[in-house]
């Protein structure tokens, strides 16, 4: 048996407290030796204040798991990879599309593996769904993605600044599964409401089509309160189908087929480990690109200000 894969993280936040550090602590494949972080720590291991101090205190590190917000990753995700270390990354994969491609070419150059993790697309349901919707015929789909901004990413600032992403952050995990579950598709029109003082959307409409002219909608709210939504429905000659909960559970017509308990960053880090030993990359940019495409497509549309 191989030894555990010595990993570093890097941005200790709420994402990674809530799902990184359980599903590390839980995988045989890996052992967490470094963090590294402006603001967070990790209890019983070696904490650095940034990715360099860390790489070059611990060169014993073999991936480092990158996690800060999209804005700054590229530079750390460059620095790891050219010190010939796999890397991980938290969705999204980069403010940009163009500097993932750049990544992409970096790892290759220095034969390490680069992982683009989109969680939603792990969702336990999500198979299930397209597999579905390979034997079905699609009339239509629709997305609903609907949350409490204030409730899931409380006073984080950089959401709201530019490429931040705003609603689109959320966004990004629908488009993940919608990807991967319908026909290729283009996005044909967009309107996105910023509030008058921020600069990235609180929602969005966005309109699709296939290749072949199936319409796909996508209607996103970052100010819903109560239940939230997390949905992708499908009109079918099979019936209607129904992915809810992030792609928790499905439904057709109604019953319930599909329903199982959310392991998504567990399987993450299994995939990962599985690219990094037959030293490959997984990097689909289709969902960053649909949502610059929103960007570059969209009618700007000004809403009362946003405070948190």
């Amino acid at each position: 048996m191989s030894q555990p894969i010595k990993i570093g993280i890097v941005g200790v936040g709420k994402i990674v407290r809530d799902q990184h550090l359980p599903a590390l602590a839980k995988d045989q494949d890996y052992r967490l030796i470094a963090a590294a972080s402006r603001h967070g720590r990790v209890d019983d291991i070696a904490n650095f204040p940034d990715i360099e101090a860390m790489l070059d205190a611990v060169p014993e590190l073999e991936a480092v798991s990158l996690c800060m917000p999209p804005q700054f990753r590229y530079d750390a995700a460059r620095t790891a990879l050219m010190a010939k270390k796999h890397v991980f990354l938290e969705k999204p994969p980069g403010a940009t599309v163009s500097e993932v491609e750049d990544l992409k070419t970096l790892a290759a150059q220095n034969g390490v593996s680069l992982f683009a993790s989109w969680h939603s697309r792990y969702a336990p349901a999500v198979e299930a769904a397209r597999a579905f919707l390979d034997t079905a015929k699609i009339r239509s789909a629709a997305i609903n993605w609907k949350e409490d901004v204030r409730r899931w990413h409380p006073n984080q600032e950089w959401i709201w600044a530019p490429g931040g992403f705003g609603v689109f952050d959320p966004g990004i995990n629908a488009l993940s599964i919608a990807t991967h579950i319908l026909p290729a598709m283009f996005i044909t029109s967009a309107v996105l409401d910023f509030p008058e003082n921020r600069a990235s959307p609180v929602a969005a409409r966005v309109a699709f089509r296939t290749s072949n002219g199936l319409p796909v909608t996508m209607d996103l709210d970052w100010l819903q309160t109560g239940p939230q939504s997390w949905d992708i429905l499908a009109d079918t000659d099979k019936g209607a189908m129904v992915l809810s909960g992030g792609g928790s559970k499905l439904a057709i017509d109604g019953k319930v087929v599909h329903d199982e308990p959310e392991a998504e960053y567990p399987m993450l880090y299994r995939r990962f480990a599985e690219i990094l030993h037959a030293g490959t990359s997984d990097v689909d940019l289709a969902p960053l690109q649909h949502v610059a495409d929103a960007f570059m497509l969209g009618k700007r549309n000004v809403v009362e200000a946003f405070f948190d």
